[in-house]
């Protein structure tokens, strides 16, 4: 299975934000963004500022996306061409896709501390949806599907360590029950469900040059 090999502290340095990509370490004082020698972009001319063009703002918004959800150019672009097939807005179809892969919504149900977490318990077959195992990350959730940590897992180091729950908010478009590590898809997600600070439009612009 392919997966992106950079560091994620140089990944966020790129892109000059956070992309929470570390769980727990992205909202302490190590986090490479909150020290001043690591706050401009990795490389040994990272520190100079350069004005983008217009192209090179839109692929750093390309970028940072696909970078917040930890998936690979051509499954990206893929992903963009059934945004863009389709009915709705092409850029909040695009994030509601992101949305529904399997390894966002068990990061988003508080199953894990990240999304780099929550890709690898799915990939390592921890997770079902409807009674069923997937080990699949990308794999897309429907309205009513339940997602829910395997009976056999639920003792497993990294779920009784703590959830990922307490750091962020649940979406309007999920419910979850902790107690039993299950969770539902109540909803689809739109543009005002959906937290993640990106410029969609910029991300439409940059595929339709």
């Amino acid at each position: 299975m392919a997966r992106m090999t950079d560091s994620v502290c140089s990944q966020c340095r790129r892109e000059r934000v956070k992309l929470y990509l570390k769980g727990d370490r992205c909202y302490s004082s190590k986090c490479a963004l909150t020290r001043r020698s690591k706050r401009y972009a990795p490389g040994v001319h990272g520190d100079r500022q350069k004005k983008l063009s217009e192209y090179g703002v839109q692929l750093r918004e390309k970028q940072k996306l696909r970078r917040i959800y930890g998936v690979l150019e051509t499954q990206f672009s893929n992903t963009f061409v059934k945004a863009e097939r389709a009915k709705g807005i092409t850029g909040e179809n695009l994030l509601a896709l992101m949305e529904r892969r399997l390894d966002n919504v068990v990061y988003r149900l508080g199953f894990a501390k990240s999304r780099p977490q929550a890709r690898q318990i799915v990939a390592h077959g921890h997770i079902t949806v409807n009674g069923g195992k997937v080990d699949i990350p990308s794999y897309t959730v429907n309205v009513n599907d339940t997602v829910s940590v395997k009976p056999n897992s639920k003792d497993a180091k990294f779920f009784k360590e703590g959830l990922g729950l307490s750091s962020k908010a649940m979406p309007q478009w999920l419910t979850v029950d902790l107690d039993n590590l299950t969770g539902s898809v109540i909803a689809l997600p739109t543009r005002e469900m959906i937290d993640t600070d990106v410029k969609e439009h910029l991300i439409v612009e940059f595929y339709s040059r």
